[in-house]
């Protein structure tokens, strides 16, 4: 048997309206949750971009030093 409810037009309405409210506050909290771990994941690539940036530029200047005494290492060779 199943159980049948009777409501009036304004109930009715009211139901709707709270179950609608209800669904864009949930929208809402979950749109504020992924920005919120958008925003995090963004900082942390950042933070990871600043680092490699930082290593290649302390790199840079020994690779540069390694290669002039390679690059005169074999001038020299030529010439003799």
């Amino acid at each position: 048997m199943r159980t049948v409810y009777v409501v009036s037009d304004s109930q009715l309405n009211e139901i709707k309206h709270n179950q609608r409210q209800e669904e864009l506050d949930n929208l809402e909290a979950s749109r504020k949750r992924l920005e919120e771990s958008y925003q995090s994941r963004i900082k942390i690539l950042d933070e990871r971009e600043h680092e490699l940036q930082d290593e290649l530029k302390a790199l840079a200047p020994a690779e540069k030093k390694t290669e002039i005494p390679d690059e005169d290492s074999q001038k020299g060779t030529a010439k003799d």
